[in-house]
């Protein structure tokens, strides 16, 4: 005898299968168009789900999207599949080989999360925390998983997204970050350079999951000043020996990695 299903449930599951990459955020009336329920009904499984912490309101345009209750179990969920468990000794040695903080980061919507981080004896105040949200314009994290994206994604991505600028050296213009963004995907590294905080410096580089998806990055963040040109050759070689190490413990196999190949000029 097949197993019952609950309908209340499997509706709630579909509200929450609508909040995709292409639908950050939705009215009632949307989620009842898309799904083809009474309003009365959508809104009944919308403020159980808000209630709970799986959806959140914007109070600017009275639109929902996720909340921090799916993150939470997201998170716990990256745990089970390996991602931190697996990065995390990789991260500490390169904490412990460049004495300075290290990030780990997935991408969730159209921002990225970090999920890690850690300080090396050399630690500096910067606005990142595990938990925090962060731009993918202008941040060396964000902007090497956006670089790995499909074209029609980036485009979507980008004219969708605030471009926020953060400092006198953020990019706002889309030309200019797509040309950025090509030239990312030349080299398999990032590089922020005070793009979001003045003064700092961060050099990040994409991890890929066993179908050569780009699902996270890894950076390594310091002083502008401890990042000069002498330094920068062994930041990046490192880094991306970083990444490339996690992507492989992750099942990535395929030839053409570019953070496998000859270190390019920066």
């Amino acid at each position: 005898m097949a197993e019952r299903l609950i309908q209340s449930i499997e509706r709630a599951a579909d509200v929450l299968e609508l909040f995709m990459v292409s639908n950050p955020e939705l009215s009632i009336k949307e989620i009842s168009q898309k799904l083809n329920l009474s309003k009365s009904t959508v809104h009944g499984i919308i403020k159980t789900l808000e209630h709970r912490g799986y959806l959140q309101q914007n109070p600017d345009d009275l639109k929902y999207k996720l909340g921090i209750k799916l993150f939470e179990l997201g998170n716990f969920m990256g745990e089970q599949l390996d991602i931190g468990k697996i990065a995390r000794p990789i991260i500490r040695n390169l904490v412990d080989e460049l004495n300075e903080t290290v990030h780990l980061v997935i991408r969730q919507q159209d921002e990225v999360i970090y999920i890690e981080k850690m300080e090396g004896a050399r630690a500096l105040t910067i606005y990142s925390h595990v938990g925090k949200r962060a731009p993918v314009h202008c941040t060396g994290v964000g902007k090497v998983i956006l670089a790995y994206q499909s074209e029609n994604e980036i485009d979507r991505v980008l004219s969708s997204a605030a471009l926020e600028a953060y400092t006198k050296y953020t990019m706002t213009n889309i030309t200019d970050i797509k040309n950025h963004l090509q030239s990312i995907r030349e080299k398999g590294y990032a590089i922020d350079d005070e793009e979001i905080e003045l003064g700092l410096k961060c050099v990040a580089a994409p991890i890929f999951n066993h179908q050569g998806k780009v699902i996270a990055s890894i950076s390594c963040a310091a002083p502008k000043m401890r990042f000069d040109e002498v330094r920068m050759p062994e930041v990046i070689m490192k880094i991306r020996r970083a990444a490339s190490e996690i992507s492989s413990c992750l099942g990535y196999r395929e030839g053409n990695n570019p953070i496998e190949t000859g270190l390019e000029s920066f």
